[in-house]
């Protein structure tokens, strides 16, 4: 098994997914033992001498000019964690819990936060062991960290809280018996580097990356099915049009719909057709995807940023240099994953309306996708699902990040309500995978009224392969079971993984 070590080696999506899945395992290096030993040294050194360091020996947030003694500092940072882990709502999925407590592990281990080793450890153990907390989805505002979940989520180490322990959610204290661990007392300065930190935020932006990701393939795939079912012209992914409007994520698209379409038989038989232009939902297939192509690769350059940064306050460089600035504001992300959510929500928009367009009983497919409409409404109520989708992900557009109420009376004034941004924009992609499933089943049964044409082999690939788990419809029945199969095959990546082994994307 490969190793990553924190704080030294480059945390990225791909890598923070593999830890939390268990294919990759995390560790510290020589190097960073020492860069952590350090740091946690110039706290002690700022607790033993006289001068006045925020978080180290005052209170919190308003309470900043209020000075604890030495004999405190360790009871401040205990009461820290338990006064703030004050989440509602569901807990989170565990393996976004996961991705906090591997994010805030690499940013710990970089040195700058004055805690302890054996406290980076400690969590590390949690994570190789898979003793995840449970942490309550509502309560951060994005500003001064994610204060609320992330005590939840380092409340564990105090032997407080729960957590998911093999599959079921247990006392923490009962699972710390169970593998024959004592809870940890904090030292100065470890509570509030534990829950200063956007990692709460981040663990949903990792997500919302590798699934965006995931859906912009998929709707790459599902267009071209369509343009085939709806003998639509490939003329529009031309690159020559694409070269003289050069966005990447156009080209990019554009390139792949060429690539799936190239040598269709569907394509060849219809060069003579009287139809001068496709609606937008065919012919903008690049510039709309491509768009939210471009989405996303801001969304990955900064959530990739995030990754590799110490989001703590204040910043310890030395006993006699430390910063109290503002690395723990969400901004940043937030505004990104608002933006991601916009780019999820087009690629469902346009969906619908090629759906919307197979349903037209034109181009020589059956009315309804069916040939015995009329006593069978066929897809007709398929449309309606994705309608009500897609006006549900317009609701959750709005941006959280340009929303702002001032808390801890006053001292934060401006915050970044980030971890409304990444939760929503999780709904969104949730919603998005439902309506590219419908728009796999509307593809794919549009796609049957062609034979005996073929369709190119990449895209006869992921018929046959949908074929496996979905028939064709020949009348009415019910439909959830399929919407389900299709919504996994989406959701798996499964059709990527095929497409990928046929074509290749500059």
């Amino acid at each position: 098994m490969k190793t990553f070590n924190y704080g030294t080696d480059r945390l990225t999506v791909k890598v923070a997914l593999d830890i939390a899945e268990g294919r990759v395992r995390g560790a510290l290096d020589a190097g960073t033992r020492r860069r952590i030993e350090a740091s946690a040294r110039h706290v002690q050194d700022i607790v033993e001498g006289e001068r006045v360091v925020y978080g180290i020996n005052t209170g919190f947030g308003p309470l900043c000019t209020t000075h604890i003694s030495k004999e405190e500092t360790t009871r401040l940072q205990r009461n820290l964690l338990m006064s703030h882990a004050v989440g509602v709502g569901d807990p989170i999925a565990p393996k976004l819990a996961k991705l906090m407590l591997i994010t805030k592990a690499h940013a710990l281990a970089k040195g700058y936060s004055g805690v302890r080793l054996r406290t980076v450890e400690r969590i590390i153990f949690f994570i190789e062991s898979d003793i995840i907390p449970v942490v309550p989805e509502q309560g951060s505002v994005g500003a001064s960290g994610d204060l609320a979940p992330l005590s939840h989520a380092f409340l564990p180490l105090l032997g407080l809280g729960d957590v998911f322990y093999k599959g079921k959610r247990e006392n923490t204290a009962h699972v710390l018996g169970k593998v024959g661990i004592a809870p940890l007392d904090l030292g100065p300065k470890e509570g509030l580097g534990l829950i200063n930190g956007t990692q709460f935020m981040l663990s949903h932006g990792i997500m919302i990356t590798q699934k965006l990701h995931n859906c912009l393939e998929q709707a790459d795939i599902n267009g071209a099915l369509m343009v085939e079912a709806l003998k639509g012209s490939v003329m529009p992914f031309s690159e020559e049009i694409h070269r003289i409007r050069p966005h990447k994520g156009c080209l990019h698209v554009a390139h792949r719909m060429t690539e799936m379409l190239k040598g269709s038989e569907i394509v060849a038989s219809h060069h003579d057709c009287d139809r001068v232009q496709d609606p937008y939902s065919l012919r903008c297939i690049p510039q709309v995807h491509g768009a939210s192509r471009n989405a996303w690769n801001h969304l990955n350059e900064l959530i990739e940023t995030e990754l590799n940064s110490v989001t703590d306050n204040p910043i310890v460089f030395d006993a006699d240099h430390t910063v109290s600035g503002g690395n723990f504001h969400g901004q940043p992300i937030a505004m990104v994953m608002d933006y991601a959510a916009l780019a999820a929500a087009e690629l469902g928009n346009i969906a619908d309306r090629r759906i919307y367009l197979s349903m037209e009983g034109k181009s020589g497919i059956p009315k309804l996708l069916m040939e015995s409409a009329g006593l069978d409404s066929g897809f007709m109520i398929l449309q309606y699902t994705t309608a009500a989708l897609v006006t549900e992900n317009k609701t959750l557009c709005y941006p959280a990040s340009a929303d702002s109420v001032p808390t801890s009376m006053g001292q934060e004034d401006h915050v970044s309500m980030g971890s409304i941004s990444g939760r929503k924009a999780l709904k969104v992609i949730q919603n998005l995978e439902r309506i590219q499933a419908i728009e796999l089943l509307a593809a794919t049964q549009g796609l049957e009224f062609r034979r005996p044409l073929k369709t190119t082999d990449v895209l006869e690939a992921c018929v046959d392969h949908v074929r496996k788990s979905v028939d064709k419809s020949e009348k009415d029945k019910i439909y959830t079971q399929d919407i389900e199969q299709c919504r996994q095959i989406v959701a798996n990546g499964e059709l990527v993984n095929i497409v990928d082994q046929y074509i290749t994307t500059p």
